[in-house]
């Protein structure tokens, strides 16, 4: 299976809610690799922010991702979490 969607994304959590944040998107990592289309799901933090690297085959696929029981309780709770709205990168694999 070759994919060629990467997302970095950067989730800017308010103080208060670093640590739930993470919990949070830790406890769906591996219900995320589960996904066919999902080959990579990495977390990563630095002191202030957190950052998913994600591969997809496509942005369906990724679509279908958004639409999953699991994910909508996270997204809600993005509303109070964070400090201002996640920001996505698409990239797309050239090589």
């Amino acid at each position: 299976m070759k994919c060629h969607l990467f997302i970095i994304a950067r989730i800017s959590p308010k103080a208060e809610f670093f640590e739930r944040t993470k919990r949070a998107i830790l406890s769906i990592a591996p219900i995320t690799l589960e996904e066919k289309d999902c080959p990579q799901f990495a977390v990563h933090e630095d002191d202030k922010n957190l950052f998913l690297y994600e591969e997809w085959c496509s942005q369906e696929n990724l679509d279908k991702h958004y639409a999953t029981p699991y994910i909508a309780p996270i997204l809600k709770a993005y509303k109070k979490w964070l400090k201002k709205p996640v920001e996505i990168n698409k990239l797309e694999r050239l090589a």
